[in-house]
């Protein structure tokens, strides 16, 4: 029986290591979820991964406050991970691309009865164009006197990276862009978004050059730092989001370590 009595012993302080072992390595993969949208609308059809409809758009947003989650600015969640604060539970930044101007129609009022901010990331030289599908800068002001929207840069024209035909231009698109934002908005532009997602460590430094204090992208991988407030890693929000469950899953801050293997296959 003494035998028994360890070995049993023997096992359980085994599995308690074990456990202790798998919820450390748990926790390790856990990366602060930053969400990405670019169109809301109702119409958006189930194929196109760049909208949600005006319903689903809204079911989320209920979902985030019925649950909890610490909604945050962009800026501030970036504070939290530059000075290894310590980041409160369900914590998460929402933001948006392209600066569509169903941001305002759709969108906006949402995220006002929610009462969560939200980034909204603007291609410079598209705002108030003739075709009408992207914000002016009357409602951009308006967005941002609300004190829940913040405006940062998407480039000028939103190339893609291989598209520019040297550092001088693309420098162009990285300082003129803040600068003419800056000016339309009057205050300190901090935020920028890499079109695509694309970077390089020059493109990286440019934009710290440029004086911008966080810097985001989609999914570079595995081997990019998950607290590197430079290029920060943002989940899309597509159509089959629209399953709260799938929903809950993005959010959990597990979903960019699941990702990340599932790509690397």
């Amino acid at each position: 029986m003494p035998k028994l009595k360890r070995l049993i012993i023997f096992i359980i302080g085994i599995l308690v290591i074990s456990a202790g072992v798998l919820f450390s390595f748990i926790r390790q993969q856990y990366v602060v979820p930053i969400i990405m949208y670019h169109s809301v609308y109702p119409g958006a059809l189930p194929k196109n991964r760049l909208a949600v409809t005006e319903k689903t758009f809204q079911r989320q947003m209920q979902f985030l406050k019925k649950h909890q989650y610490n909604v945050l600015s962009l800026e501030e969640l970036a504070i939290l991970i530059k000075e290894k604060k310590k980041i409160p539970p369900h914590s998460l930044a929402i933001t948006f691309d392209d600066g569509f101007k169903d941001n305002y129609t759709y969108a906006f009022p949402i995220l006002k009865k929610y009462n969560l901010p939200a980034t909204i990331f603007l291609i410079i030289n598209e705002v108030g164009r003739k075709e009408n599908d992207k914000l002016s800068w009357d409602e951009i002001k308006v967005m941002q006197d609300s004190g829940l929207i913040t405006f940062g840069s998407h480039t000028l024209t939103h190339k893609y990276l291989e598209e520019f035909k040297g550092e001088e231009e693309l420098k162009k698109e990285v300082f003129d862009s803040k600068r003419i934002l800056e000016e339309k908005l009057g205050r300190p532009v901090n935020i920028f978004s890499y079109p695509t997602g694309r970077f390089t460590a020059a493109f990286r430094q440019m934009v710290i050059n440029a004086g911008y204090k966080v810097a985001v992208t989609t999914s570079p991988g595995k081997k990019f730092a998950n607290d590197d407030i430079f290029a920060l890693k943002r989940l899309r929000i597509s159509a089959n989001c629209d399953n709260l469950f799938v929903f809950w899953v993005e959010t959990s801050g597990y979903y960019t370590f699941l990702k990340e293997r599932r790509d690397a296959d």
